[in-house]
């Protein structure tokens, strides 16, 4: 069976030798010294500063909004995972959703300036699949309009930007560092907040509001990261590089043999790639369908990120047209890549794709 992805698992004796730390310490969670350690490694590896982890990637878009007081209306994108629209919706938050861009599948900074209203209080943008969005367009935007941005960076652990790490744009950045995703540590999140005081603000929001006094002085939440999943990321860090590598020569294997028969997406081009996808885009979604059908066949599973657009949630105010990211999402598939694909593999999926055309 090939998945379209396939998790990481480090040295077993490595995180066995975190796990005897964390029996010695007898401390399992709240804010224990495997969380703090991997938050500094984390800093120092990505170059950002205050990196709050948490027990996941929604939680981390939750307590973002939460930082950052927001209210009203929010303009994101309807092509991303499901989590983007819903952390705004459970905070009572209202999405307002902005097309996108037909060739890079991000956020298009054109239609931003005509969904917003005096009641929107921010952008969420989703670096997809790993590729920057338009970050200086949107900022100047955001500037006029005096709204925060929060960048749901899921994607992108590990992309630069014009020679710095792309997290250190907006209000706040937030990773999902699920069992999927190129960097994990089995569930997880993260939120990258340059501004000292609302990181430690999200600090006591992610302890129930809990102040040092001991005092609650906000409405909180329990989204702390335990030790059990610091010892893991602190193993997968390690070996961060290795993981990247062998996942660019799965990524460059597909680009030189499927460039002349699908739609890639555009790159941006002051991006770096961290070779986390490789979607591709059919001509329709009948050819699509045969395609997975014909995969499926031989065990082999590809994804339909994102598959439906956001909009048609039906949790979400109705009407919202998004004529782009929803043609997007009909023809577009993922393809399997991990660290573990084999060149054995890759050419079974290859040429059963291509021979679905």
């Amino acid at each position: 069976m090939i998945n379209v992805t396939k998790t990481y698992l480090p040295n077993i004796d490595k995180y066995k030798s975190y796990i005897d730390e964390i029996f010695e310490s007898g401390q399992i969670t709240n804010n224990g010294p495997l969380v703090q350690k991997l938050e500094r490694r984390l800093e120092e590896y990505l170059n950002v500063k205050n990196v709050v982890l948490v027990a996941n990637g929604t939680l981390a878009l939750d307590v973002a909004y939460r930082v950052l007081n927001l209210s009203g209306y929010v303009i994101t994108t309807p092509f991303s995972f499901v989590a983007t629209t819903s952390s705004i919706v459970s905070s009572g938050l209202k999405p307002l959703f902005s097309d996108i861009n037909p060739q890079t599948f991000n956020i298009d900074p054109n239609f931003i300036k005509k969904k917003i209203t005096k009641k929107t209080s921010a952008i969420v943008p989703v670096h997809t699949f790993g590729n920057a969005c338009e970050i200086e367009e949107i900022q100047k935007i955001a500037d006029q309009h005096n709204l925060k941005v929060i960048y749901d960076a899921s994607h992108a652990f590990d992309v630069q930007y014009k020679e710095h790490n792309i997290l250190n744009h907006g209000d706040i950045s937030t990773l999902s560092l699920h069992a999927t995703k190129l960097f994990h540590t089995i569930e997880g999140g993260a939120l990258i907040i340059k501004n000292n005081e609302l990181a430690n603000k999200a600090r006591k929001l992610i302890n129930f509001g809990i102040e040092e006094t001991g005092a609650i002085g906000d409405v909180g939440v329990n989204a702390k990261m335990n030790e059990f999943q610091a010892a893991m990321g602190l193993c997968v860090l390690d070996d961060i590089k290795f993981i990247i590598e062998k996942r660019k020569v799965a990524y460059d294997c597909y680009s030189q043999t499927l460039n002349k028969s699908f739609q890639f997406q555009e790159k941006n081009t002051n991006s770096s790639n961290n070779y986390s996808y490789f979607p591709i885009v059919m001509k329709s979604e009948n050819q699509l369908l045969n395609i997975i059908k014909k995969m499926n066949q031989l065990q082999i599973f590809p994804r339909r990120y994102f598959y439906p657009p956001l909009n048609k949630l039906n949790y979400v105010e109705q009407g919202q047209f998004c004529s782009v990211a929803e043609d997007i999402s009909n023809r577009i598939l993922c393809l399997p890549l991990s660290h573990a694909l084999d060149q054995k593999d890759q050419n079974i999926i290859i040429n059963t794709v291509l021979e679905a055309l």
